[in-house]
């Protein structure tokens, strides 16, 4: 979305900065992309904020009009007749999920927004993925945390733009690294079908239909002590996405450890129960056997497991799975650290 959208549009525009865990620092983002939106001549106002302010934020805030809230049963509430009547370009709406008390003009946030958008207003808000009613279920199994307020799906599907914020590298959320590669993984899915839903959108608008399909295919690559259950969660979660099916593959290897071929077989087993075609394959060159296969199943996207220990061999040769990545050039490889 241009930051310097037209005036004369009868609906505003919405757009999400999506957090896939809490201190992503999307608030941050929002807020400093209104910022720049002003010193660029835009008309630019506060609508809501969340309760707890950091201080990077506050810092931001300064130079930005806060519109004040109304209380209701003792709770801040977005005043939205006032927004409406001072009608800014830019509304910024943090945290999107919130319910506001009985006796409010709305339910919830969201629908506070619906109101501004309705009236031409482009709002830019927040929100973190276990807030979408669709989505909470599933954090919950991530991360054991439960949340009672929620926005539809339905409602971010109208979403123009949807931006994911990425995890600072230098100071991580409450989130174990892996729970993280999950929730973003899922916040990518969940992007990818706002955007399609916008596509779908504005084909119908101007009278147009889809011509063209998909040809998504997965393929697991499944190696000694990889991390079978996460590349499999993945592949199954996209492939639902793309409406195709995900094969699984490994190529036979004669020697190896017990403990290594008791985590084959589970990994193997697991990809059997899911549904998964299961093929084990032979070759003297497993790079080169699983590549050779992939290109004649039309694979696009590849998920492989990769040990971050480095032996010598590694490190004289290169590793099996940057080899892997060579050869396999016009595939997507996408590797699950272990």
């Amino acid at each position: 979305m241009p930051d310097n959208e037209p005036l004369s549009s009868s609906r505003g525009r919405l757009k999400v900065f999506l957090g896939y865990a809490s201190g992503v620092g999307k608030s941050m983002r929002m807020f400093d992309e209104g910022r720049r939106r002003k010193e660029r001549g835009q008309d630019v106002v506060v609508g809501a904020l969340q309760p707890e302010i950091p201080a990077d934020v506050k810092a931001l805030l300064g130079s930005l009009e806060i519109v004040p809230t109304i209380n209701v049963r003792g709770v801040p509430v977005m005043d939205v007749p006032a927004i409406l009547r001072r009608h800014p370009q830019i509304c910024l709406v943090d945290g999107l999920a919130y319910d506001n008390p009985p006796g409010s003009r709305n339910a919830h946030r969201w629908q506070d927004v619906e109101e501004l958008l309705a009236a031409g207003i482009t709002v830019v808000g927040s929100v973190n993925i276990q807030y979408i009613d669709d989505q909470c279920a599933a954090v919950e199994k991530l991360t054991g945390k439960h949340v009672e307020q929620t926005i539809p799906r339905k409602f971010l599907n109208t979403a123009d733009e949807i931006v994911i914020v990425d995890a600072p590298t230098e100071a991580a959320p409450e989130a174990a690294t892996d729970q993280l590669s999950a929730l973003r993984e899922m916040a990518l899915v969940l992007s990818a079908d706002v955007i399609d839903a916008g596509l779908q959108r504005y084909l119908h608008e101007h009278g147009m239909e889809q011509s063209w399909g998909t040809n998504e295919k997965f393929l697991v690559y499944l190696t000694p002590r990889a991390n079978a259950d996460r590349m499999l969660a993945t592949a199954r979660r996209n492939a639902a996405r793309f409406h195709c099916d995900v094969l699984v593959a490994y190529v036979r290897c004669p020697d190896l450890s017990d403990a290594d071929r008791k985590s084959l077989d589970e990994g193997l087993a697991k990809a059997r129960d899911s549904g998964a075609c299961v093929e084990i394959l032979e070759g003297q060159d497993s790079v080169e056997s699983i590549v050779q296969y992939a290109r004649a199943h039309a694979i696009t996207q590849m998920f492989v497991g990769h040990s971050a220990r480095r032996d010598l061999a590694a490190r004289i040769f290169g590793s099996h799975v940057s080899r892997l990545v060579r050869t396999a050039r016009g595939i997507d490889v996408r590797v699950f650290p272990h």
